[in-house]
């Protein structure tokens, strides 16, 4: 080391003990004015020196890796299809036939199976066995993984079993195989979606707003399934369902329409452009009738000379439930978890049943993607059996597309309630005219809201944020309505979209809104809800609030649902915060398996979480308590080893705790948070 790289170690190391000292310094009511966790004194430490930000992502070392990329970034995708196609026949990619029972015979496929045959060599590469007992194995099942297990030394000549056998007995909300092929064909009949939207009016042309919503490349199917439904055509199910047709489709090169049906094509676009300008009223003021229907007669009149019985929409709407008399959900007092991105799994949801939680609700899914049958997408929607009372999310941007995703999931999905985003904040749905830009839209909130309630016979609830723009709020002018529009409840985020995380809720506004709410709506507060105290206070100052959604503050300590239910600050050990991660890892291989496969993906998403894990601060540490969402912790030592390590900001820190969970890492491992979950007061952090 030369002079000039000693002086400037010295400059840090300094800099750096000088930060670590005046934190020392300072009273616990200075650091918590200026939002720093007020350790006690003893705990401090300097914080560690690193070469990078936290956020960077931490890769482990491989002597291939370099040339690999290189050569990787060279080849054509035809190259690097043929390329994974032999890949998958190398013997680590044995048969799952063959890994289940051993037999090489096993495999139906025989010599055209694409997966290896090669027992011998996939035992010669396999990584070595995990410590600790099959997950499947604990309860007196089989494992389904065979050979392919990561825990095999403790079957003990224990039989394989069938790959979904013990995911059907506790899983439920799969994806079929007969319904995602309608989906891929357009062949998926929504009877009940059509004939809400007619009877509201909302019938008409073909949009294009399905290349407006795949303009960013991120919606891809087999076949796009997500267009406006008057633009469908006659089908027949392939599971052996009546022939459906809606009485407003308009068949392409149809040369028989008559001059009636083309001038009512033009009144409702007419209308429709008039009412997203200025709303319904003004719409009936122009002349133009806000339920004129769009009948097409040649589309029914070939079906009934093929001598097949047409299924039309119902518009006997007297037989359809009211929303005051659908099974309704008394939410009050009840602890909500509030749905999740990424690491709002299944696993982490089984985790926080068992510390308390009452209502699950599933990760937001996207319309379109459900629409076109994305298997990835469809399990989001996945129900575990000790979830008695769960929801899922979706969020869209036409009231098309959302009731019939709403039709849909009520069909083969078991669920209590489908809640609708209308406060997301994240660009790419933002910029398709979803999440929180309904905000600006209240007519097309209210067209939405309407047609899901009209469609679906279990509760539809919403879930928005104060306004579009920081210094706008507007839900309060809107919250009776939400109500009438057929809404059984709304949570209310208390931040609006451009503020994000930036400042803290403003439970003051949502207490407003509560007051303002009609009896029939219950309404869910939302934002920065972290311990049993925050929880009392926003009970006791607005009494009306039906309960508190709890977030980022599951996340960060998911016993926060102990804490409320006990009414206690939990000083929560090192031990047992390891044994709420071993549920959380054993919970994950029983949904994404046992093998190499499903152990990465459960370390995947165990690092996700362990990224928001790292902001808790044991209470016996803290001079003020309890500890503030938006506290930001300074470098301290935990009271013992472990402590210590899981307070670590760094990835790599994170990656040594799964490795004492799920064994050692692969090489060329890499991982990055995929949220900036260790980032304070930044706009961007959303």
């Amino acid at each position: 080391m030369d002079e000039d790289e000693r002086v400037k170690g010295g400059s840090v190391v300094a800099e750096r003990d000088q930060g670590a000292s005046v934190v020392a310094e300072q009273t616990p009511e200075q650091l918590v004015a200026r939002a720093i966790a007020p350790v006690k004194k003893d705990f401090l430490r300097p914080p560690p020196v690193r070469d990078s930000s936290p956020n960077d992502a931490v890769s482990v070392p491989n002597d291939n890796t370099t040339t690999s990329v290189l050569a990787k970034e060279k080849k054509s995708k035809r190259q690097l299809k043929r390329e994974r196609r032999q890949e998958q026949k190398s013997p680590r990619n044995l048969c799952p036939a063959i890994a289940k029972t051993g037999d090489v015979s096993s495999c139906p496929y025989k010599d055209k199976c694409r997966f290896s045959h090669d027992v011998e060599g996939f035992k010669a590469q396999k990584p070595a066995d995990i410590e600790g007992q099959c997950p499947f194995l604990k309860f007196g099942g089989s494992c389904p993984y065979g050979l392919a297990c990561r825990f095999l030394s403790t079957h003990d000549g224990v039989t394989s079993g069938n790959l979904n056998g013990l995911k059907n007995s506790s899983e439920a909300n799969g994806l079929s195989k007969d319904v995602q092929k309608l989906l891929w064909k357009n062949k998926m009949g929504f009877s009940k979606a059509d004939a809400k939207l007619k009877s509201l009016g909302l019938a008409g042309p073909k949009s294009k707003r399905n290349d407006f919503e795949n303009k960013d490349g991120d919606d891809t199917g087999p076949n796009k399934c997500d267009q406006s439904y008057e633009s469908g055509s006659c089908v027949t199910s392939d599971s052996g369902s009546k022939l459906e047709c809606p009485a407003e489709v308009i068949q392409d090169g149809d040369n028989d329409i008559d001059e009636k049906s083309e001038s009512d094509v033009l009144c409702l676009q007419k209308r429709r452009k008039i009412e997203e300008n200025h709303g319904p009223k003004e719409a009936e003021d122009e002349g133009v009738s806000v339920t004129d229907p769009i009948v097409e007669k040649s589309c029914i009149e070939s079906v009934q000379e093929a001598g097949t019985d047409v299924i039309t929409p119902e518009t006997d709407l007297s037989l359809k439930l009211h929303s005051r008399e659908k099974k309704l959900i008394d939410y009050r007092d009840k602890l909500y978890l509030a749905p999740l991105t990424t690491v709002g799994n299944l696993p982490f949801r089984r985790v926080c049943k068992v510390l308390g939680a009452d209502v699950t609700c599933g990760e937001m899914a996207m319309c379109t993607n459900l629409l076109q049958g994305q298997a990835s997408e469809w399990a989001l929607l996945r129900r575990h059996s000790s979830e008695d009372l769960f929801g899922v999310q979706i969020c869209g941007a036409y009231p098309d597309t959302v009731a019939r995703t709403v039709e849909l999931i009520e069909q083969e999905c078991s669920i209590d309630f489908i809640d609708i985003n209308m406060g997301c904040p994240i660009d790419i749905v933002v910029n398709k005219g979803a999440g929180s830009a309904l905000l600006t839209k209240p007519m097309r909130m209210k067209s939405i809201v309407e047609v899901s309630s009209g469609t679906a016979d279990i509760p539809i609830t919403v879930k928005v944020r104060t306004a579009y723009f920081e210094g706008k709020n507007r839900i309060d002018s809107l919250i009776a309505d939400i109500g009438s529009w057929g809404a059984s409840a709304v949570t209310i985020h208390g931040r609006s979209r451009q503020q994000r995380y930036s400042k803290l809720a403003d439970w003051d506004y949502i207490y407003q809104c509560t007051r303002k709410a009609p009896a029939t709506l219950q309404v869910v507060g939302n934002g920065d809800v972290f311990s049993f105290v925050d929880w009392n206070n926003h009970r006791t100052e607005c009494p009306k609030l039906a309960t508190c959604m709890v977030a980022r503050g599951a996340l960060v300590k998911p016993w926060i649902f102990t804490e409320i239910k006990e009414q206690r600050h939990w000083d929560i050990s090192s031990g047992e915060r390891l044994n709420i991660l071993k549920d959380f890892v054993n919970f994950g291989l029983e949904h994404w398996g046992s093998d190499t496969k499903g152990v990465e993906t459960t370390r995947h998403f165990l690092l996700e979480w362990l990224s928001y894990t790292c902001r808790y601060i044991p209470v016996g540490l803290l001079d003020v308590v309890p500890q503030r969402i938006n506290w930001r912790p300074p470098s301290y030592y935990g009271r013992d080893e472990l402590e210590t390590l899981m307070a670590s900001d760094s990835a790599a820190d994170w990656i040594r705790i799964s490795e004492m969970l799920l064994g050692k890492v692969p090489d060329g491992f890499t991982f990055a948070p995929k949220h900036k979950s260790n980032a304070y007061d930044r706009a961007e952090n959303g």
